[in-house]
């Protein structure tokens, strides 16, 4: 048991909320830096909290309901949840001297913004505080290892919901169409997944070898994004990973504007295929009709400009993107 002060960190939240969460978890290491830094979050984030380089130790926590802290209640508690009340309380429970977070009965802090980006918000938040932090700071460290497959144009097809779930057969026309360009395509996704990869890649005429998907633990998926050619998914937290690894991407938004959750604007590595303005249920059970307005023509001219771009590092062609109400962020 140490006898260091701690500063608890509660994001017990996904891949692209680990991931947005990084320019705060920086700034937090730099102003305690004589702190033990502690991130509660789950567990299979472990290899990606490595390397951040930025916490000490990491406290497995599937939910607000699962958080398991025996040990003396710590300096500062960092709320960067949510913004309340259920997620401050968990925090309130452990007694910490010091608590950040968004104002909510019984909880000093700044207000709660709903239209504002996700990494922006935090680092507001910590900067109210009076902990600077630099919402640029989105690089990951790579991998020790590089990937056994490198090069490879990655189409990752699936999300957390449906409304953000693009068509398969739609991807499928993508990969093949890259295939007959002369690209390698690999599918990816998780363990449940799986069958959803294997219909694109049956339907794209792609071998059984080219389905990742189930394959990879959350650090060889980001050892593979690090070390691919061009990443296709929608609005899901491998978007975030190609960010971090400055690894060139076309993403493709529905329910939520990419100004919330997309890439830095302004970044040409990253296109965004979104028909707004519009606001849908990113949790809905069908897929976004401004999801839907976008094609497989237009999801393959940005992403053959992309693939030029990288390979031969002439500025993007805007006009090879799709139609003008297609709106790129």
């Amino acid at each position: 048991m140490t006898s260091q002060r701690e500063v608890l960190v509660l994001r017990a939240l996904g891949l692209g909320d680990f991931l947005t969460g990084l320019p705060a978890y920086r700034g937090l290491r730099r102003h305690f830096a004589g702190h033990r830094l502690v991130l509660a979050a789950p567990a299979e984030l472990a290899g990606l909290v490595r390397l951040s380089g930025t916490f000490d130790e990491l406290v497995p926590t599937t939910g607000l309901d699962d958080l398991r802290w025996q040990r003396p209640p710590p300096d500062v508690a960092v709320n960067l949840h949510g913004k309340g009340p259920r997620s401050h309380q968990v925090l309130l429970d452990l007694s910490p001297r010091r608590r950040i977070g968004f104002r909510s009965p019984g909880w000093s802090g700044p207000g709660w913004q709903p239209d504002e980006h996700d990494v922006n918000r935090w680092c507001r938040l910590l900067t109210s505080a009076g902990v600077a932090a630099d919402p640029t700071h989105l690089r990951l460290s790579p991998p020790a290892a590089p990937s056994a497959v490198r090069d490879a144009v990655v189409i990752h097809p699936g999300a957390a919901y449906p409304s953000r779930c693009w068509p398969p057969a739609r991807f499928a026309e993508v990969a093949r169409r890259l295939v007959a360009d002369h690209w390698p395509v690999v599918i990816t996704g998780s363990a449940q997944e799986r069958p959803l990869a294997q219909q694109v890649a049956r339907q794209a005429g792609l071998p059984a070898d080219a389905v990742l998907a189930g394959d990879l633990d959350l650090l060889g998926f980001a050892t593979l994004i690090a070390s691919s050619r061009l990443l296709i998914c929608g609005d899901t937290g491998p978007g975030h990973l190609a960010t971090a690894y400055a690894t060139p991407s076309v993403l493709l938004f529905g329910p939520v504007s990419p100004r919330l959750w997309g890439p830095p604007p302004g970044q040409r590595r990253h296109r965004v295929l979104w028909y707004g303005p519009h606001r849908g249920d990113p949790w809905g059970s069908r897929p976004d009709p401004a999801l839907l307005a976008i094609t497989p023509d237009q999801v393959l001219a940005a992403a053959r400009n992309q693939l030029r771009q990288a390979s031969s590092g002439q500025p993007v062609d805007r006009a090879a993107e799709g139609t003008r109400a297609v709106r790129f962020q």
